[in-house]
């Protein structure tokens, strides 16, 4: 049995200097320490495979769920593969350092506050969090542009060989769909996704019309149906703990040094999921 922890952090953000410093700093708390790192390592291939070569170097275990941006094709990565290719090539990228994926075998933690299955997934957006007063996804992306609110994803992350991201969304929740529901019915679950599985934690965003990138209506009641002990993720740059339906949220981002500069901003580092701390601040829902 291991007497580590399972700690977590996303949105590591590395093609800046101050979160490169962040990374290299980074240490487990003990040698039997897991990592979940919930997405948005960065954008370019040799930065996220300096950080994810880091970080399996120093934890026992690295588990990872991508985020949007490690899908991004930008025009001066030297890696020029897009949407699935590119997955696959991440995807082989961490299992060449050891570190699990969601295309393999959950795993089983079974140190302080397990035994728990921990799920690392993929599970995109399909423009189903749509803006305040919309019913369309047409009418959703047009709000968003007509007040300057567009993710980067509509230009970078392409969903090749679906004909769109919404297409490779719904492939994606079949399959992680059937993986969840076969595992171990009487182990509860740390379910790893980048975007929020509800869609109550956008509700704080700056932008709401942000919200349409940020999530599916279609995992609404995946913490509850698989058992969930705890859901990590990250995307918002917002992090906090929250309650929904009595069920843990843990949002673990570092996010842009403009966002963890600002005063009042909780300190970012690694965020400890079991054993499990009384979080303060925690909002029910």
């Amino acid at each position: 049995m291991s007497r580590g922890n399972l700690l977590a952090i996303s949105d590591l953000h590395v093609n800046h200097a101050e979160n490169r410093k962040i990374v290299e700093e980074l240490r487990p708390i003990s040698d039997e320490d897991w990592l979940i790192v919930a997405g948005d390592v960065g954008e370019f291939s040799h930065d996220i495979a300096w950080a994810l070569t880091a970080l399996s170097d120093r934890f026992a275990q690295v588990i990872w769920a991508p985020g949007n941006h490690e899908l991004w094709t930008p025009p001066d990565d030297p890696l020029q593969l897009r949407g699935r290719q590119r997955y696959e090539h991440l995807v082989e990228l961490c299992r060449s350092l050891g570190i699990l994926t969601p295309e393999d075998p959950y795993a089983l933690w079974d140190g302080p506050g397990g035994p728990v299955t921990v799920a690392p997934l993929f599970v995109l957006y399909d423009y189903t969090f749509r803006a305040p007063g919309t019913d369309t996804k047409e009418e959703s992306l047009a709000v968003a542009h007509s007040r300057g609110v567009v993710c980067t994803d509509e230009y970078l992350l392409h969903p090749d060989p679906y004909p769109s991201r919404e297409a490779w969304c719904d492939a994606r929740v079949v399959e992680t769909e059937q993986r969840l529901s076969a595992c171990d019915p009487a182990l509860p679950t740390v379910l790893i996704n980048h975007y929020p599985l509800v869609r109550e934690p956008t509700h704080v965003l700056r932008h709401p019309e942000f919200a349409q990138w940020c999530g599916t209506v279609r995992t609404a009641e995946w913490h509850r149906r698989f058992r969930a002990h705890t859901v990590v993720y990250g995307h918002l740059h917002i992090p906090r703990t929250t309650w929904h339906d009595g069920v843990r949220f843990e949002e673990v981002s570092v996010g842009y040094p403009r966002e963890w500069h600002r005063p009042g901003h909780p300190a970012v580092g690694l965020r400890r999921i079991l054993p499990q701390e009384p979080a303060p601040g925690g909002r029910h829902s």
